[in-house]
């Protein structure tokens, strides 16, 4: 099973900025300044989070914005989804520690930020048209 200071290890190794926000809350941080990802270890899980967006309010264009979410979730997100919580879009995913390897907390990390810089521009256009 994965430690605390296995993930801190990883973490170093992928070569990412990060601090430990609370014990074994990690906030990480890529070379492209985008938004910081938390990877938080706990129980027998590793829950990786990265918020994307504040919410716009409901309006006309709500619907193909959650349609589009939904088909990204669907298509083109590899590790994780899409989701929502307390007014919030956020990207996040869930390892399972007894398992985890180097490997696929890269991928998961990278997925997550890639997701996030890929699709932005089309869901902040459709975020605005939302917008009554």
């Amino acid at each position: 099973m994965v430690s605390r200071e296995d993930l801190e290890s990883f973490l170093i190794r992928m070569d990412v900025e990060y601090e430990e926000v609370d014990e074994g809350m990690f906030l990480a941080r890529g070379e492209e300044d985008g938004a910081p990802v938390v990877v938080h270890h706990a129980d027998n899980l590793l829950l990786i989070r990265m918020k994307v967006m504040d919410m716009p309010e409901e309006g006309p264009n709500s619907v193909a914005l959650y349609r589009t979410l939904l088909e990204l979730n669907a298509n083109e997100v590899v590790h994780g989804a899409y989701g929502i919580e307390d007014g919030d879009l956020i990207l996040s995913d869930t390892l399972e520690l007894e398992t985890l390897d180097y490997l696929e907390l890269q991928a998961s990390m990278e997925s997550i930020t890639l997701a996030a810089a890929t699709h932005m521009e089309q869901i902040r256009t459709l975020a605005s048209g939302a917008e009554g």
